[in-house]
C-alpha cells in the first residue's frame, strides 16, 4: 500500500541577518575612524577584522545557507573572507612571510571589491532601502578607497573614511533595525522595505 503522506519542515533557525551586518557594520566604522585619521592602524582593527568582520560574517553566510537565502550566502562569507583577507594583507608582510602588496595590487583588489558590490548592489533592489545604501555607499567606499591609493591625496582619503563610517553605521542601522523590528513584531526602525 502506497503512502501518501506529505511532511514539511519548519524552519526554525533564527535570521543570522543582523549578526552579518553588525559585524560587517562596527567592524567598517573602526576601520574608518582610522581612514579618517583619528588614530593609527592596530590591532584592534586586526582583531575586529579577523574575528568578528571576517568571522561573524562567514558564520553568517554559511547559517544564510540554511535559510535558502542565496544573496545572504554570497554578501556575508564573501565578506567575512574581504575582512581576512585584507587583515591577511596587512599582516603577513609583517610577519616575514611574503613581500607586502604593491600600490598597484592594492588598487586592483579595491577596484574588484567594488565592482563585486556594485554587483551586488542590484539584488538590494528587491530587499529594501536600507540595505540599498548600504550597498551602495559601500560601492562607493571601494572606488574612493581606490582613489586615495591611485593619487596618494590625504584629503580624499580622509573624506574616504568619513564616508566609510556612514556606510558601516547603515548596515550598523539596518542590523539592529532588523533585529528589534523582529523582537517587537513591527516596524521599530523603518527600514524602507519593497512591497512585492
Amino acid at each position: 500500500m502506497e503512502n501518501n503522506q506529505h511532511y514539511s519542515i519548519t524552519d526554525t533557525t533564527a535570521n543570522p541577518g543582523p549578526l552579518g551586518l553588525l559585524a560587517f557594520g562596527m567592524t567598517t566604522v573602526l576601520l574608518n575612524i582610522h581612514n579618517a585619521g583619528f588614530f593609527e592602524m592596530n590591532s584592534m582593527i586586526f582583531g575586529m577584522g579577523i574575528f568578528y568582520g571576517g568571522s561573524a560574517q562567514v558564520i553568517a553566510g554559511i547559517l544564510e545557507a540554511k535559510k535558502g537565502n542565496t544573496f545572504g550566502l554570497t554578501a556575508f562569507t564573501s565578506y567575512g573572507f574581504f575582512w581576512l583577507s585584507l587583515v591577511g594583507l596587512l599582516v603577513m608582510p609583517k610577519l616575514g612571510w611574503i613581500e607586502a602588496p604593491s600600490n598597484t595590487a592594492m588598487i586592483c583588489y579595491l577596484v574588484m571589491w567594488g565592482i563585486f558590490t556594485f554587483l551586488l548592489f542590484f539584488g538590494t533592489l528587491k530587499v529594501n532601502r536600507a540595505l540599498q545604501v548600504v550597498f551602495a555607499t559601500l560601492t562607493l567606499l571601494f572606488f574612493l578607497l581606490a582613489l586615495g591609493d591611485i593619487t596618494g591625496n590625504s584629503t580624499i582619503k580622509t573624506v574616504t573614511g568619513v564616508e566609510g563610517i556612514l556606510c558601516g553605521g547603515s548596515a550598523i542601522y539596518t542590523g539592529v533595525g532588523t533585529l528589534l523590528n523582529e523582537v517587537y513584531g513591527r516596524e521599530v526602525f523603518p527600514l524602507g522595505t519593497i512591497k512585492k
